[in-house]
């Protein structure tokens, strides 16, 4: 008699581990499922995101963000002006006070995108707050790199009425 009492107090093992595998390979499918879409969608919104900014370029003009405003043309009497007031030259990791200045043009909102030149150091978006008369303000930061000197590349994106603009000023921050 005592043996059915034991043979009934344990669990059966054959049951319990057949129903884990099935369970745990639909988990695991429905996870890269998942992981598929949420790259998809990050991919696209990348790429659709700068695609319909009509871009300026700088031109051949040479800018020192370090140590004054940079100006760049966006058409027929539109140009847009980049502050970035630090004390001193811009370092990594240290708060950056931005301002782009619009003039010829409204706008509805304004970003600087912080990105690396020569080095994939990730995106670094700053949404920049109207401050009245084509002026926007806020705050940024670039990350910090192993480099000795890290090229970057401010874009500043402008979205108006009639469409989205942009341009670039490139700089370098030199590690401590």
């Amino acid at each position: 008699m005592e043996a059915p009492l034991s043979a009934m107090s344990q669990p059966s093992l054959s049951s319990a581990g057949a129903a884990r595998p099935p369970l745990l390979h639909l988990l695991i499918a429905i996870t890269l499922v998942t992981l598929a879409i949420a790259l998809w969608y990050l991919t696209r919104y990348t790429l659709q995101d700068e695609a319909d900014v009509q871009w300026h370029p700088p031109g051949e003009m040479s800018c020192d963000l370090h140590s004054a405003p940079c100006t760049v043309p966006l058409g027929q009497d539109v140009s847009l002006r980049l502050t970035i007031a630090a004390e001193g030259p811009i370092r990594a990791l240290e708060r950056l006070p931005l301002e782009v200045h619009l003039s010829g043009i409204q706008a509805d909102s304004v970003r600087v995108d912080f990105v690396g030149r020569d080095m994939d150091m990730g995106l670094h978006r700053f949404p920049l707050e109207a401050v009245g008369s084509g002026v926007f303000r806020g705050e940024g930061q670039v990350a910090i790199c192993t480099e000795a000197v890290m090229p970057w590349r401010a874009k500043v994106v402008v979205d108006t009425p009639q469409g989205r603009l942009g341009s670039w000023f490139d700089f370098e921050v030199t590690r401590r």
